[in-house]
């Protein structure tokens, strides 16, 4: 299960660097490659989620597919897939707290570990 997992991350690993390389190589700015991967991240787990609800076990296409080919090229899929479960069992509280805690939190923890960063190594 974890040689699934593992050749699926470098396979989606792979289309995030040539995600990242044409939108470098069209000149557009580099936060329209996390854009891009977020939206098709999220597009694609939408139907694969759809798609394993169809299998009778789905479990080896969830690992190779949903944690490792999409896992490697965007974990923000799988949180947009958690937002909209919750959303489905009408969680909507629920679902609006975690996607801005979420945000908001994920931006703090990127602060904090570059303030810790400076003080620890001087940089």
């Amino acid at each position: 299960m974890v040689g699934l997992v593992a050749a699926g991350g470098a396979l989606g690993a792979v289309a995030r660097y040539l995600v990242n390389s044409l939108v470098a190589w069209l000149g557009w700015a580099g936060w329209t490659a996390t854009l891009a991967v977020n939206l098709l991240g999220g597009l694609a787990m939408g139907a694969l989620y759809a798609w394993l609800a169809s299998r009778a076990d789905p479990t080896a296409w969830r690992l190779l597919l949903a944690t490792g080919v999409l896992g490697g090229f965007t974990t923000f899929s799988a949180f947009s897939l958690e937002v909209w479960q919750m959303l489905e069992r009408r969680e909507v509280g629920l679902a609006l707290g975690y996607a801005a805690g979420s945000v908001v939190l994920a931006v703090g923890a990127v602060a904090l570990g570059a303030v810790l960063a400076r003080r620890w190594f001087g940089i």
